[in-house]
């Protein structure tokens, strides 16, 4: 069930919530309905006792943190020498706590660490992550496949079109990998996520089964394409907040962009122009799905997408021919953005992307 329920996922943004003003307010202990506002309001019935009850409570307000720090003063005081606290020198998340290398760090260190400066985080740490959401870790059994898998697909490929040295300028520095997928209030999960282009976030790694491994099922696909749909998609984030891409292709969809493309399906989206339901967020993420989604689905793939548009006119009134032209317009821009901006030809990086994936899955 929760297979299916991911197959229908997009990839989201990070979302950060703040808190609202007015969350805490002073203590006023005259404020309608506080004891002491009863207590003066009875007064007639009790005149001492609601006068000592004023002033007790004007000198509790008044002398609040000298009486803390004398019963602090008093708790220290009353441990004697004799009392045992324990082994103090390891208390686990103080910082500074270290751990013996496995041979994942090993294999880390000598594929990702050495040429590329890349390092990644499996070992558990909520505070990597947001606070809010219940996570699953990644076992570690998954660790190495998921990210030789990663620079079979996604490093190896741009070296050989692009080189080196682009890579190592732009490739994130830091992943951190995690097990579950991150569920949003809204139905939505999030795949994986990119901050400042130095870290990413994958997610769903315990769902990482490629042919080669034990159990594989022909199912088992999507959850693989899916990742890679998000690492290029993310990595396709990094380039256009490098350079820019040309403003022209936010005119292309001009009013079509919604909030709400999470209750639009991918075959819906297609029809008004739209390689998926999430390129109806905004036009820097209808840019990158057409990189995530033309990288990893292969230029065959992406025309199934285009030809399969049905005739007639979509309930927002865009016919085929339309739809069909903006998804080519949308194609050629970040054709002409990958050869203008990076002198990569987006063709054979497509060509080279796609048949790693289908080694993976075929």
């Amino acid at each position: 069930m929760q297979q299916q329920q991911q197959q229908s996922a997009k990839v989201i943004p990070i979302s950060v919530s703040t808190l609202r003003g007015g969350l805490y307010q002073p203590w006023n202990p005259y404020r309608e309905g506080h004891t002491l506002a009863r207590a003066r309001r009875f007064g007639w019935l009790f005149p001492a006792m609601a006068a000592n009850s004023r002033k007790l409570g004007l000198f509790l307000v008044r002398n609040a943190g000298k009486l803390v720090f004398f019963f602090l003063l008093g708790f220290m005081a009353s441990c004697k020498k004799s009392d045992s606290l324990g082994d103090i020198s390891n208390i686990p998340g103080l910082g500074g706590d270290t751990s013996s290398n496995t041979a994942i760090d090993q294999w880390i260190y000598d594929s990702l660490t050495l040429k590329y400066n890349v390092t990644a985080k499996y070992r558990w740490d909520q505070f990597e992550l947001e606070l809010n959401k219940t996570l699953t870790p990644p076992m570690e059994s998954k660790i190495i496949p998921v990210l030789s898998a990663v620079k079979q697909v996604w490093i190896n490929t741009y070296v050989a079109e692009a080189g080196e040295t682009f890579m190592k300028t732009l490739i994130p520095k830091f992943f951190v990998l995690v097990g579950s997928a991150s569920w949003n209030t809204d139905g939505t999960i999030t795949l994986g996520t990119a901050e400042g282009g130095r870290k990413v976030v994958l997610y769903v790694l315990n769902n990482f089964r490629t042919k080669s491994m034990v159990g594989y099922q022909p199912s088992d696909s999507f959850n693989i394409k899916q990742m890679f749909h998000t690492i290029e998609h993310e990595f396709g984030h990094i380039l256009h907040q490098t350079v820019y891409y040309p403003v022209s292709f936010k005119t292309i969809s001009v009013g079509f962009y919604t909030a709400n493309w999470n209750n639009v399906t991918d075959a819906n989206a297609n029809r008004d122009g739209f390689v998926s339901a999430y390129a109806m967020s905004a036009p820097d993420e209808d840019f990158v799905e057409m990189i995530g989604i033309m990288l990893t689905e292969g230029r065959n793939g992406f025309n199934n997408i285009v030809n399969s548009i049905p005739a007639g006119t979509s309930a927002d009134g865009v016919t085929q021919a339309d739809a069909q032209s903006r998804l080519r317009q949308k194609e050629a821009t970040v054709v002409g953005y990958f050869k203008d901006t990076w002198n990569i030809d987006f063709y054979s990086l497509q060509t080279r992307v796609r048949a790693q994936v289908v080694s993976l899955i075929q």
